[in-house]
């Protein structure tokens, strides 16, 4: 096994073209090529605590859900904390990635798992109720990014089709040559001195033309019209290129919006969520009487960012790690009540199942939870 096996799985298990545009997701520090030599331990935080962990297991890899370089290094010594879990990373040849935001955004990520939890199931990986990104994300294939319409007579669609593939538009994911064309009528006039496939300059025709249309990518784009312009019969072709808009896909994005199937308290949703967090105590703020309620917002760690947007969309309660108390009376204006788990806690007890996952893709891998990350913050 290699540094890149472990790259490849996370990118399956959670892509980075997920994560949210100001993260730092992906590897952090290590070359690809090297070989894994030892195991590959798992944490939320990487402290110097828990980089001495890995040194001690003689770990290979580290799998940080935080990514420990945030803000730009400007040098890599023993003077600060992060400096030195960086520099004893590299020292050791421990590899370091993280994937973040994008393991909260897709199926089966850190926010289903909170739903779980929340939904009252019993059974791993299912929740009871319905769930779906509070901001779905929008996937637009390359081959697909813009729309190149033309008009030409029924009888030359084939050729045009044809000529345009070549130059690679048409692509639907496996599909090749893939077109629409439909009948209509067009019109034009030639100026003087004009050479019209079809009639005669200075007078208005109005012939029978096909409406042809091509996905197309945008670095194909230019070879495809200049392919276009080729093989056209008419001296000047209409042609039109739009821009196609992202299409969401509903379970992947950030935040969730869960519609319970069975309405609970937001008292008895705090008592839910203690032994699943594995906490003593949960915070909560009530809108009002504890009423049941059905739509909740749920987001892993700090979720004050989305809170607006799950009011928005009809959440009565929101499920967080930890919000500002402004931000908390903000939420409690607009009519949604506040659960509070802590930020690290909404997040810890998913390693497990990252561990499960990371298995499926590296059967041979030693993967490791560490016993010393921990929530920085204690109770009495």
């Amino acid at each position: 096994m290699r540094v890149d096996d472990l790259v490849t799985a996370m990118e399956s298990i959670a892509p980075t073209r997920y994560a949210e545009e100001w993260d730092r997701v992906g590897l952090l520090v290590g070359d690809r090529d090297r070989e894994i030599g030892g195991p590959i331990l798992l944490t939320i935080d990487l402290t110097e605590r828990v980089m001495e962990e890995a040194i001690e297991k003689k770990a290979a890899a580290v799998v940080a859900y935080h990514p420990p370089i945030w803000d730009p290094l400007r040098r890599v010594t023993s003077e600060t904390p992060r400096q030195r879990i960086i520099l004893r990373a590299v020292e050791s040849r421990i590899a370091v990635y993280s994937p973040h935001t994008a393991l909260d955004a897709v199926p089966g990520g850190v926010a289903e798992w909170l739903c779980e939890g929340l939904s009252g199931s019993k059974k791993a990986g299912h929740i009871e109720g319905d769930c779906r990104a509070l901001t779905p994300h929008g996937q637009r294939p390359r081959s697909e990014e813009v729309k190149i319409v033309t008009f030409v007579p029924p009888d030359r669609v084939d050729d045009l089709r044809s000529a345009l593939a070549s130059a690679g538009a048409g692509m639907i994911g496996r599909y090749r040559l893939c077109s629409f064309a439909g009948i209509g009528r067009g019109s034009f006039l030639g100026e003087e001195g004009t050479n019209p496939a079809v009639g005669e300059a200075g007078r208005i025709e109005q012939v029978e033309e096909s409406r042809l249309e091509m996905v197309c990518s945008k670095a194909a784009l230019s070879l495809a019209l200049e392919t276009l312009r080729e093989f056209h019969p008419y001296e000047e072709p209409a042609i039109d290129v739009y821009e196609l808009s992202p299409k969401p896909t509903r379970r992947f994005g950030p935040g969730r919006r869960l519609v319970l199937d069975r309405p609970a308290t937001v008292r008895e949703l705090a008592e839910r969520m203690k032994p699943f967090l594995k906490r003593e105590r949960m915070r909560f703020a009530l809108v009002g009487d504890d009423k049941p309620i059905t739509h909740i917002g749920v987001c892993p760690g700090s979720g004050a960012s989305l809170a607006r947007l799950a009011r928005q969309e009809g959440c009565e309660a929101y499920l967080t790690g930890e919000m500002s108390h402004h931000d908390v009376m903000g939420s409690l204006h607009s009519g949604m009540s506040v659960i509070l788990g802590g930020h690290t806690s909404t997040e810890r007890g998913y390693l497990p199942r990252l561990v499960e996952q990371l298995g499926r893709y590296m059967p041979k891998a030693e993967l490791v939870v560490s016993e010393r990350d921990r929530d920085p913050l204690e109770l009495i």
